[in-house]
């Protein structure tokens, strides 16, 4: 850490005409900010939400889902046509949104304005064997890793991601069950919006498993986790969560599937923190506790549970807000205000 460039900085926020701390957390981000990108001038450069898709195997049985596996691929075409909540929330703060297909169980026209990155059609079935085999673990990371330095080249500098796959709260839940060893009724969430009985049945076909896949008895490497259980979309992430550090890029976490992405980057990249800023606490429950195993405060709380990237798109104007006072806001001395004494 550039203990220089943090005092300069946090000079820098502290003389400005303001009480000390009283812009609270944006003054957190404006440092963190200008220590990512190693300047007192911190900048937002074409901000862009990355949205992974991919299907689960798992959820063609509807256990763990209450819509089918056919709205991964209907939501895609949606983002497409501009008719999803991220779209909007894009639009609204100019925000550039990139689709990624991951691995949608659906074949797109080659002509789509999308990233074609399709591994397989989704992946198998984990209750009985393993979702993706370890090539296509690393292939997905790898994409996603290409993915974000592209983005780099490009001009961006400070980037979100989101997601979109039916039944991929289940792996989230998995991921976090075994990272963070609890127990599932812990981990496991109302997704979609399942109800009581459908939850439970949810916790039990999780349960079966993390049994099958000793998720709780045996220690993994990461890629073998995500071998067992995770999705195309998460291995996607999580690799683009790795080069989006190495890309010295502001990193907004959106929800439940994101974090869990981010929690086997972290993993791999331990030092992967110090670029990312939390976007909110969604009101999947296993977030809140992800959230607290990272020790880690949210800047919203607003009870969502979209996913797609809509709660790191809505915290991008506070990015925005924090790196403009930093820069805009004179400081006591130069509006000639008296400071404090």
């Amino acid at each position: 850490m550039n203990k220089y460039l943090q005092n300069e900085l946090q000079h820098k926020i502290d003389h400005k005409t303001k009480p000390l701390g009283a812009l609270g957390m944006l003054e957190a981000i404006a440092l963190q900010a200008g220590m990512v990108q190693n300047t007192l001038s911190p900048k937002i450069n074409h901000p862009t939400i990355v949205v992974f898709a991919a299907d689960h195997g798992i959820a063609a049985a509807g256990l763990v889902n209450q819509y089918p596996q056919a709205v991964t691929a209907q939501m895609v075409l949606n983002f497409i046509k501009g008719g999803a909540a991220i779209n909007v929330f894009c639009m609204q703060n100019d925000i550039a949104l990139t689709v990624v297909d991951a691995g949608v169980n659906f074949l797109f026209d080659p002509a789509l304005p999308i990233i074609h990155a399709k591994i397989k059609m989704g992946t198998s079935n984990y209750l009985y064997e393993n979702a993706l085999s370890t090539a296509e673990v690393n292939l997905a990371i790898e994409k996603g890793k290409n993915i974000v330095t592209n983005l780099a080249d490009a001009g961006c500098n400070t980037i979100g991601f989101g997601e979109m796959g039916i039944g991929n709260t289940s792996s989230a839940a998995l991921i976090m069950h075994h990272l963070m060893q609890l127990p599932l009724t812990a981990c496991a969430g109302r997704g979609t919006g399942l109800n009581d009985k459908q939850l439970q049945q949810k916790i039990d076909t999780l349960q079966a498993a993390s049994d099958f896949h000793q998720l709780q008895k045996e220690t993994f490497s990461l890629y073998e986790l995500l071998s067992k259980i995770g999705g195309l979309e998460i291995a996607m992430m999580a690799g683009a969560f790795m080069e989006a550090a190495k890309q010295k890029m502001l990193i907004l976490v959106d929800g439940f599937i994101a974090t869990a992405a981010l929690l086997i980057a972290r993993a791999i990249s331990p030092d992967i923190l110090s670029f990312c800023v939390f976007a909110h606490a969604s009101d999947e429950q296993g977030h809140r506790k992800m959230l607290q195993h990272l020790n880690v405060q949210p800047l919203l709380q607003l009870g969502m549970r979209l996913g797609e990237g809509t709660g790191a798109a809505l915290a991008i104007p506070l990015i925005r807000s924090a790196v403009a006072f930093i820069n805009e806001m004179a400081s006591f001395e130069a509006a000639g205000i008296s400071g404090k004494e």
